[in-house]
């Protein structure tokens, strides 16, 4: 998430009320997690474990909760509560807009895009020419719709991250200020849910037709021409490249790559990154003819008793 400016060290520091160390002018462009921070960007650390991952990054400016020796060419700012002040940086830059009206005056829509009754359009939202929003479907602030995009009734665009912290009085709430962004040629299904990015894009790129039921994370970034069929779920900051084909009630861990032409079986679990131009199967996903040999191997464990029980008796 890029500021509508650019901010000092100091004036952020003195919205989060925390100290800092460098260059009070030091400039800060934006805010952003550590998968898709650049140059200019802070970036938040609240455990000594991804320290160095955080100090090394692209994020030139880091809230971390230690004071610790300042890389070159960076900027700190020391808090006693990381998540909390990155959450204080996402309600200033990103707050809550009410809205007063079933599609907001903001909104932009092009040409011919036709919107169903009941919808309702947020703030700031862009919708493109030649659209079909079928009836009830909520599309959240500051969504971004190409052309040629059709989207079935039920479907939600941009709700909230599903990131949380524990804490010992329970669950804290990482707020969202980033974006869902579709472009053309899209094709939605009824009643799928498309979270926002926490600071950045959960992202749909030309081409794809994605079925009924199906769930995206938050900052996941689906390909080219991609198919994805029902009740599929998709966990966050998953990058799918282009033309790859998902079928029904496959479930993806948060944080991996699937390479491009993959194909992936109903009902497969994938816990890791996947090769591309291969088709895979099973729970944890694994390669098609692998897997099916394994199955016809466990299918064999019966008979394999029987004749040592057999032998046993003799």
């Amino acid at each position: 998430m890029k500021f509508p400016r650019l901010y000092t060290l100091k004036e952020i520091a003195e919205i989060i009320d925390t100290s800092f160390v460098g260059d009070a002018s030091f400039p800060v462009h934006g805010m952003n997690e550590i998968h898709v921070v650049e140059a200019g960007d802070i970036v938040f650390v609240d455990h000594p474990k991804y320290y160095d991952k955080a100090l090394e990054s692209k994020a030139t400016i880091v809230l971390i909760n230690k004071e610790v020796d300042c890389p070159e060419g960076k900027a700190l700012l020391i808090s006693e509560d990381p998540f909390r002040d990155f959450n204080v940086l996402t309600k200033h830059f990103r707050p809550f807009q009410n809205s007063s009206s079933p599609i907001a005056p903001s909104a932009r829509i092009g040409e011919r895009t036709l919107i169903q009754p009941n919808c309702f359009i947020g703030n700031n939202v862009t919708i493109g020419d030649d659209c079909l929003i079928h009836a009830n479907v909520a599309i959240y602030d500051n969504t971004v719709i190409g052309n040629n995009v059709t989207i079935h009734s039920g479907t939600v665009l941009g709700a909230d991250a599903f990131y949380y912290k524990k804490r010992p009085e329970g669950f804290d709430k990482l707020r969202s200020g980033g974006r869902v962004v579709i472009e053309d040629h899209v094709d939605l299904g009824a009643s799928c849910t498309i979270d926002k990015g926490v600071t950045g894009d959960t992202t749909i790129k030309e081409g794809t037709k994605i079925d009924n039921q199906v769930h995206v994370g938050h900052d996941t970034v689906i390909g080219k021409k991609c198919l994805i069929a029902s009740q599929t779920g998709i966990a966050g900051c998953v990058v799918i490249e282009d033309e790859v084909t998902i079928w029904g009630q496959v479930g993806i861990t948060s944080g991996i790559t699937i390479g491009a032409k993959t194909v992936i079986s109903a009902q497969s679990g994938v816990s890791k990154g996947l090769e591309g131009g291969k088709s895979y199967f099973g729970t944890p996903a694994d390669d098609f003819r692998k897997k099916y040999k394994e199955i016809a191997s466990i299918r064999q464990i019966p008979e394999l008793i029987a004749r040592i029980e057999k032998l046993e008796d003799k």
